[in-house]
């Protein structure tokens, strides 16, 4: 079964049936986002013009974006979608630059485009700015702080949301622009959940990131090898909020690249045992999470 064919494919409802944890590979990475848009070629300016993506593979209605050959963002075009308010889905996806310097370069690019920057924060271990594409799909671009600088309190990495120093950052930009760097991946994702604890209990016990803090209730965050946070789910949209509409503009789904033999088979046997719904395609595993939001688990070589 293709990728396209799964999505068309939605379970009613998964259920979670308790199973024992176990942790991905601490060299676990996230690989790319797939999203639903509305007009392709506006959206190819915008990622390649604003964003410095560069298209590497167009295929019918749907383009690739990536830096050198690595494909961060798929866009796939889908006349007429509409953007359904207080679902579950994408509230952003984060770029990670491998510098200061290129977040800089980024800013003075958004800039002298006249792209709107919705906001932007200094999270203590990374600085970051907030945008949307032309269909309202939350984005982060952001640097992370060496990890020893990051300040810890009860084995707890200290996150905070700060006023950002633009100007510093600014003041850091030396060199033309050429486009995102090399280097530049996804660094992380954050959605809209329906229920927060069964949106835990998935991503930490089935496909195993480490859980690292419940945020207020409303909010948590879970990551591999002690990172800050890959995964970022919250009821914002509301409790209970529906699935997105696979006709909606949006999260189609994201990509997980797992990188070893023992960890696929460990995975797969969770997924089995819990009786969660998966299905096998060319390059993985496609898995939803309880909210329906897609997931792409996907084998690269060691």
């Amino acid at each position: 079964m293709s990728v396209d064919q799964h999505l068309n494919h939605r379970p009613e409802k998964s259920h979670l049936v308790q199973v024992d944890g176990g942790s991905l590979d601490t060299q676990t990475n996230l690989g790319y986002v797939h999203l639903n848009i509305t007009r392709l070629q506006r959206s190819v300016d915008f990622y390649e013009r604003a964003i410095g993506l560069k298209s590497l593979k167009e295929d019918g209605n749907s383009v690739h974006l990536g830096v050198g050959d690595d494909i961060l963002v798929e866009l796939t075009e889908i006349p007429g979608a509409i953007r359904y308010p207080r679902h579950s889905g994408l509230y952003h996806f984060a770029i990670l630059t491998p510098s200061r310097e290129a977040l800089g370069r980024s800013l003075r690019n958004l800039i002298d485009t006249g792209t709107e920057i919705q906001g932007g924060a200094d999270h203590l271990v990374s600085e970051a700015l907030y945008l949307a594409d032309p269909d309202g799909n939350g984005i982060e671009i952001y640097r992370d702080r060496p990890r020893s600088t990051w300040q810890y309190e009860d084995g707890h990495v200290n996150m905070a949301t700060d006023p950002l120093d633009y100007h510093s950052i600014l003041e850091d930009a030396d060199g033309d622009w050429h486009g995102l760097e090399p280097g530049t991946r996804l660094g992380h994702m954050h959605l809209h959940v329906a229920d927060l604890e069964p949106a835990i209990q998935f991503y930490e016990h089935l496909l195993g990131f480490d859980f690292l803090m419940n945020y207020m209730g409303s909010a948590a965050f879970l990551s591999v090898g002690g990172y800050h946070h890959h995964i970022g789910i919250n009821t914002w949209n509301g409790v209970g909020a529906s699935p997105n509409p696979p006709d909606a503009v949006g999260l189609r789904y994201f990509s997980v690249n797992l990188v070893s033999d023992d960890q696929r088979r460990a995975l797969r046997v969770r997924l089995e045992k819990a009786n969660w719904p998966f299905e096998e395609i060319n390059t993985g595993i496609m898995v939803r999470d309880p909210s329906q939001n897609a997931i792409l688990l996907q084998w690269v070589k060691d």
